[in-house]
């Protein structure tokens, strides 16, 4: 098994550092799809005993991002292209409507924090760490959506999110355009600072779009109607 491109995690909760970490590492592809892995064995990768892991493998499972194998451990779960198609579906038509109307909401003081969000993304694009890109790359999009003030609106893209797989992240980080594709949230935060509706609402279109085109090394934007 490859050595999973994360590093020790801090034992400052760790269930939930763990569950962030393992799931980092599947939406990018490093835990590979149908892939059996033990939990000993992703301790000793993360530093930890294999306790929290188990645990944390027992959230994901609930996510319906892997499934418990007894007395053997967890394989990751496949998403099929139809799958990802629905999934992008349903965040096209969540996320650009959402994200368009609070826009006007956003207070002017929140942009700099926002655009600082969007940074660490870029920032870890260009250290090739595909873990904090993952998880800053969430936390991003899940705070637009908060300023909706909707919990069920955050809960379900979240999710939705999770359950993605963005195997492209790898190749085109191998192939140097991971950090221009990143610096697409910084372009989302200098048009809600704009206060261009319209144009949010597009750049997020083809935004989420990229999930499942050239993250996912497939181009279905016909298939999601961008």
């Amino acid at each position: 098994m490859n050595t999973l491109h994360i590093a020790q995690v801090e034992k400052v909760s760790l269930r939930a550092q763990v569950t962030g970490a393992l799931r980092a590492a599947i939406i990018s592809g490093e835990m590979e799809p149908g892939m059996v892995y033990s939990a000993p064995t992703l301790g000793a990768q993360f530093g930890v005993s294999a306790t929290p892991v188990r645990e944390a493998m027992l959230d994901l499972a609930r996510e319906g991002l892997v499934t418990i194998l007894p007395n053997k451990g967890f394989r990751v779960t496949d998403v099929d292209d139809a799958d990802l198609d629905r999934i992008t579906q349903l965040r096209l038509l969540v996320e650009p409507p959402v994200v368009r109307d609070v826009t006007p909401l956003i207070p002017a003081a929140d942009l700099p924090g926002l655009r600082a969000r969007a940074q660490l993304i870029v920032d870890a694009a260009e250290a090739g760490d595909l873990f904090h890109y993952t998880e800053a790359d969430r936390a991003f999009h899940l705070a637009l959506l908060g300023y909706a003030d909707n919990p069920r609106i955050t809960d379900l893209i979240g999710d939705l999110r999770s359950q993605t797989r963005l195997i492209g992240l790898a190749s085109l980080l191998e192939r140097g355009e991971l950090a221009e594709s990143a610096r697409e949230h910084l372009r989302i935060v200098d048009v809600i600072e704009s206060r261009d509706v319209e144009a949010v609402y597009a750049l997020m279109r083809t935004h989420i779009g990229h999930t499942r085109g050239k993250w996912a090394r497939v181009d279905a934007s016909a298939a999601a109607g961008i």
